[in-house]
């Protein structure tokens, strides 16, 4: 079809419709924008299909049968419980159906233009052009006043290393998301919060799993503090960790695969029926006509501005593609964020915190500076922590696990981070969110009412203890 079909003309292409893309593509139909969406795969892009929900219906699962073997702790008893497995999978795979087929319909209600292919920047000047090549055959070609790069990132491999997934033993998370039969044991490469997601996943499940982690403690880029209680919590439920060790090299086997591994200066190979490879994303930024406008990459991203304005006028990008941190809700944000920018809206979504949450057995979630950084920025600081074993929700619950701690400027009673470990943390870590983007002072949230009894409890009482005042410890 030729560009001069009035068509192929609009306000705004957004290439990717994953979290950052899709809501994207609501914000500027709500703004009165003609868009185009084009998705070469499916929409929601990995986080829905194959990440963040798929993952956590998983982990539910998982959470279901582990509770059954404590039933006794709560006075009840229930004898049998056992899993399928491939319902299991298949109860993952049809939310993540149930919620692309929603995302399907937010796009009609809106009436954004979703064109099926592959898409290529074709030029930048008098404005952004994009080429897609359709799945259904043959191409079209749209002009836009804006073009939006929202195409994601994908599993890291390291070839020289084996760490190449091969359909068999070798997995990223997408074959660890569906395999036909749960594996007896199971090697995790990387302890970022893929790769413990899905350990402690079969872990509950039965699956023997060692996690082997090239830097000195597991989840690096948590508070030291919650990274060294979490493993002992993981370590309590049977899982075995390698922290300081190097992969060599990882190889297939009759039965399975190997993994040869250094550490402390010696060698050691792990056998086991297959290997998760989590070491990490890198942006898709290949095959984007990137090179040809002369887009600034950097560390395999693509460079933007606070509004996500890359050097090339009329294109942006936003979400993984754009770097760190790699989380869906910061690719979502950056997209509202994006598009009131460029439709001349004032946005109120600049410098926001950035909650990061690992869905674990014990739960981590953090916001802000850890103590580590916080001390490295020249700053006085307070540091208050409260134990979950001190809470009577914890305690009725069966959850005493894991502990609040929270890290103030001393001078200004400003909030600089927080940092939680237990149960259903991911749902408490937007209270300290919200104060942070309130700038919210240590004394406000003091005089803050927390209701009781209630998990949040424990947020106040963190605080509290940075003051020297905590109530039950």
């Amino acid at each position: 079809m030729s560009t001069s079909d009035s068509s192929d003309r609009c306000d705004l292409v957004i290439i990717g419709a994953g979290p950052g893309g899709y809501v994207a593509a609501v914000r500027a139909a709500q703004l009165g924008l003609k868009v185009t969406l084009v998705e070469r795969e499916l929409l929601g892009g990995v986080c829905l299909n194959w990440g963040c929900i798929p993952t956590k219906a998983l982990l539910r699962s998982a959470e279901v049968y582990a509770e059954l073997h404590h039933l006794e702790d709560f006075g009840l008893s229930c004898s049998g419980a056992k899993f399928d497995f491939p319902k299991v999978i298949e109860r993952s795979r049809a939310i993540a159906r149930q919620l692309n087929a929603g995302v399907a319909y937010l796009m009609k209600k809106h009436k954004v233009n979703v064109v099926a292919g592959t898409a290529t920047l074709t030029a930048a000047r008098p404005a952004p052009r994009v080429r897609v090549q359709l799945n259904a055959g043959g191409s079209r070609e749209f002009a836009a006043k804006h073009v939006i790069l929202a195409s994601g990132a994908r599993a890291r491999t390291i070839p020289a290393a084996g760490m190449v997934p091969n359909g068999k033993a070798l997995w990223t998370y997408r074959e660890a998301m569906t395999p036909k039969e749960r594996p007896e044991s199971l090697v995790v490469i990387g302890s970022g919060a893929i790769g413990l997601e899905f350990a402690c996943f079969y872990r509950s499940l039965g699956t023997q799993v060692t996690v082997v982690e090239a830097l000195d403690r597991i989840l690096p880029v948590e508070d030291a503090e919650v990274s060294a209680a979490a493993q002992a919590a993981f370590e309590r439920r049977g899982l075995q960790f390698r922290v300081g060790a190097k992969v060599r090299n990882v190889t297939q086997a009759a039965a399975g695969a190997l993994v040869e591994l250094e550490q402390g200066g010696k060698r050691e190979v792990l056998q086991s029926e297959a290997v998760l490879i989590s070491v990490g994303i890198e942006a898709n930024v290949e095959h984007l006509g990137l090179e040809q406008l002369g887009v600034k990459l950097e560390k395999g991203h693509v460079v933007t501005d606070a509004h996500g304005a890359t050097n090339v006028a009329g294109l942006f990008a936003i979400g993984d593609v754009a770097g760190g941190p790699w989380l869906a809700h910061k690719a979502s944000h950056e997209a509202v964020r994006c598009v009131e920018h460029l439709a001349g809206v004032a946005t109120g979504h600049a410098n926001s915190p950035i909650p990061a949450c690992t869905y674990t057995s014990p739960q981590v979630a953090s916001v802000g500076l850890t103590e580590a950084a916080a001390k490295a920025s020249g700053r006085d600081i307070k540091v208050g922590r409260f134990p979950l074993r001190a809470n009577g929700k914890a305690l009725a619950a069966g959850v005493p696990e894991g502990f609040v701690k929270t890290i103030f400027d001393a001078t200004t009673g400003q909030l600089l981070g927080a940092h939680l470990l237990g149960a259903e943390v991911t749902e408490l870590i937007q209270g300290f969110v919200l104060a942070m983007t309130l700038e919210s002072t240590e004394a406000e949230i003091v005089a803050t009412v927390f209701p009781h009894p209630t998990l949040s409890e424990s947020m106040h009482e963190s605080v509290l203890d940075s003051l020297g005042m905590a109530l039950h410890i």
